[in-house]
């Protein structure tokens, strides 16, 4: 074997694994529709049985009559839940995932391969992206690009709350138009520390005020959100824990 033989094999092997993380994203995403497609399914067809669990997925009696942040922006909800999951990783540690999430950010940390066959171009991060870090009063959260509907930040207080309001693309605060025939919706995320601050007990709650004619609507929207929330609620989990989806170690500093 001639000694030219031995850089040339080297050479091959970084450009394999271009190539394996591409057909490991493709079989994410294919993943992603198969899984969360049924369970979306599943959840639409159970949910007249099964409402008042999922609306009360991971907390106790406790959490669901606590008064959070942000519960005074729609102060007699047509429709709402609480739901919660305990991390093994202080707020401070979990914080960087809530901060930057959104499309166009770190994501949503859910089905993306779903999202994204409704063009919402949503690409989870498993790291902690500086970049996104600085959360202030009034920046957007997009759920997709161009003009889909979005969240602004209502109020924020790092590492422990972050209140979002709906938001269309054009209007910048739309809190008084549910009587125009516009719905209301807050997304609470409190971060509570536990375990003498080794864990974190993260809530997500989301009231709502809706005109009555999408009565119907949201009842069928209810499920398909627990699902994917459900999966993003796990995915931040894994993450602050430095367990990315698939096994990977996640990176959980700012760097």
């Amino acid at each position: 074997m001639s000694s030219s033989a031995v850089p040339q094999r080297a050479d091959l092997r970084p450009a394999g694994r271009p190539i394996r993380g591409a057909v490991r994203r493709i079989g994410t995403a294919a993943a992603d529709v198969v899984v969360g497609g049924a369970l979306v399914l599943g959840a639409v067809v159970a949910s007249p049985v099964l409402r008042r669990r999922y609306n009360r997925w991971g907390v106790d009696e406790e959490e669901v009559t606590a008064d959070l942040p942000g519960d005074e922006l729609v102060a007699a909800p047509d429709l709402g839940y609480t739901r919660g999951i305990t991390v093994d990783a202080p707020v401070d540690v979990v914080w960087p995932w809530v901060a930057q999430m959104g499309q166009g950010r770190g994501g949503f940390y859910s089905y993306d391969g779903l999202e994204n066959l409704c063009r919402c171009d949503i690409h989870s991060a498993d790291h902690v992206l500086p970049e996104h870090q600085d959360v202030a009063v009034g920046d957007v959260v997009r759920l997709a690009p161009g003009r889909a509907p979005s969240f602004r930040v209502h109020a924020v207080r790092p590492p422990v709350a972050l209140v979002l309001v709906s938001a269309g693309p054009d209007a910048p605060d739309e809190q008084a138009r549910a009587g125009a025939g516009t719905p209301v919706v807050t997304w609470q995320w409190i971060l509570r520390p536990s375990g003498g601050g080794r864990r974190t007990r993260l809530l997500v709650r989301q009231r709502l005020s809706r005109p009555p004619a999408q009565r119907l609507m949201w009842r069928l929207v209810e499920p398909v959100g627990f699902v994917m929330e459900r999966r993003m609620l796990r995915g931040i989990k894994a993450r602050a824990e430095g367990r990315a989806p698939g096994g990977q170690v996640a990176g959980g500093q700012v760097s």
